[in-house]
């Protein structure tokens, strides 16, 4: 059974995500937010653990969320800090129905709509233009990890960490700096150096 779905700024802010790629009636968004469940989700607390069956894709409301990959070494490897207005699962396993190769966990409490493959899958059928909506998404999603991988092999940590800072200047204020420093892949050290 779904969660009640939150208040109306939370669906306000889902409905304006949605319009920036597709328009909707007041009678589409009712459709659409009956096959989202909302949760509120504290500061640790993990949506997705490697080893899980995941059950849904997650639209971040409000706080923030990173999505991560721990090597054998027991070394984390950050892919995304997923803050509002971005999507986020661990994709491969959402999609193929596999156990989770990545862990997802709130770095500040959340609030996160919540879409099963199910879900969306009678959303789609229901209102087409969803599938529209959820394409474009999936196209800059695309075109962003490829960005990353490239940067990662092209780029200079003093490159990267200046890239960082330009595309996500609100992160440095929320992320701790070993946080940061795993995700442009270098040590603490390293990122101290560049950040003096």
């Amino acid at each position: 059974m779904k969660t009640l779905i939150s208040s109306n700024a939370m669906q306000a802010k889902l409905r304006e995500h949605i319009e920036k790629i597709v328009s909707l009636t007041d009678d589409e968004f009712t459709f659409v937010l009956s096959h989202f469940s909302f949760r509120k989700v504290k500061k640790h607390q993990f949506l997705i653990q490697e080893g899980d069956l995941v059950n849904y894709s997650y639209y971040v409301v409000s706080g923030l969320l990173k999505l991560s990959h721990t090597d054998a070494n027991d070394k984390e490897h950050i892919l995304h800090f997923a803050m509002e207005d971005w999507w986020v699962s661990d994709y491969k396993a959402y999609f193929s129905r596999t156990k989770a190769t990545l862990s997802l966990d709130c770095l500040e409490e959340a609030g996160v709509f919540c879409l099963s493959l199910a879900d969306s899958e009678k959303l789609f059928a229901g209102l087409p233009k969803m599938e529209h909506f959820f394409l474009k998404k999936s196209h800059f999603g695309y075109i962003a990890s490829q960005q990353r991988v490239l940067s990662l092999l092209t780029t200079s940590a003093k490159e990267r960490y200046e890239q960082f800072l330009m595309q996500y200047p609100s992160l440095m204020q929320r992320v701790n700096k070993s946080l940061i420093a795993s995700y442009l892949g270098v040590s603490r050290e390293t990122l101290s150096r560049l950040s003096s």
